[in-house]
């Protein structure tokens, strides 16, 4: 999922240099983990700055059992955080953390507007915060994080994190149990992807139109749970794969009945498709 701003080809022939690999932690749709001590080590081979995107997969920081995902995150440059994801903090909390000492962001941002950041207060400027970061006047973000923080404790976020994990993995164990789910994928976060493959389609994964009637199975059955108004769940192609239904276990209140019910109405949803 790594990108480098300047595919060679293009610095080939357009004489670009890149300046910056963008690494993920926690993809969207199968929510990889790129591995970033390797990507760490080119960058600082070729003095590229490494930024890295933790928006989702992030705060598994804070768990002593799955921070190895995040191995290599204290070499990047900067990192992309949202900790209303995960840990459900109250929406938006989004933080831009830099290793850059140098008021970088001032310098990128800082638009010193006379009528917002007079210089001639009676006390130092220096603690005027709007001018120096991206939000300028919008809400503190990071005061719904700390509050939160205080509340839970560190030790409960890790829980929070942690229940996550083990759903998911409860998730992925009972799914290979029924008859008619099919992993896309070995989940390593808490996306959990997965086809259900009704009866009508089973034992016809040779067929030449398997794949294209597979992928109107998704849809089909989230208009049926819409409509009854049991659930709701997100699904998508990627690449090649066809529709197929994409979990996202974050929600601290769901429970393994949950986990079972979300199963158990799929099979009572498309059993006669």
């Amino acid at each position: 999922m790594t990108e480098i701003i300047c595919s060679p080809v293009y610095v080939h022939h357009k004489g670009a240099v890149p300046f910056l690999v963008s690494a993920t932690s926690g993809t969207t749709v199968p929510g990889a983990f790129d591995p970033l001590e390797a990507i760490a080590d080119v960058c600082q081979h070729h003095g590229l700055w490494l930024h890295v995107d933790v928006a989702w997969g992030g705060s598994v920081l804070l768990s002593q059992t799955h921070r190895h995902l995040l191995a290599g995150i204290q070499r990047a440059d900067s990192v992309a955080w949202n900790p209303h994801k995960l840990l459900c903090t109250s929406q938006q909390c989004s933080a831009l953390l830099l290793r850059d000492t140098s008021n970088l962001l001032k310098r990128c941002h800082g638009s010193q507007a006379s009528y917002l950041f007079q210089q001639d207060k009676f006390y130092h400027v220096a603690l005027d915060r709007g001018d120096k970061v991206v939000q300028c006047g919008r809400r503190v973000d990071c005061l719904k994080l700390w509050l939160m923080w205080k509340a839970q404790g560190g030790q409960g976020l890790q829980r929070r994190v942690d229940q996550a994990f083990a759903l998911a993995w409860y998730l992925v164990e009972e799914l290979k149990k029924r008859e008619g789910f099919e992993l896309v994928m070995e989940p390593e976060f808490v996306n959990v992807c997965f086809w259900f493959v009704p009866p009508s389609l089973q034992g016809k994964k040779e067929s030449p139109d398997y794949s294209e009637r597979l992928s109107k199975v998704a849809p089909i059955l989230k208009e049926c749970m819409v409509r009854k108004g049991s659930m709701m769940i997100g699904y998508q192609p990627h690449g090649t794969w066809s529709n197929f239904f994409r979990m996202v276990v974050a929600n601290p209140a769901l429970t393994r009945a949950d986990m079972d019910f979300l199963l158990s109405q799929l099979e009572q949803l498309g059993q006669d498709l």
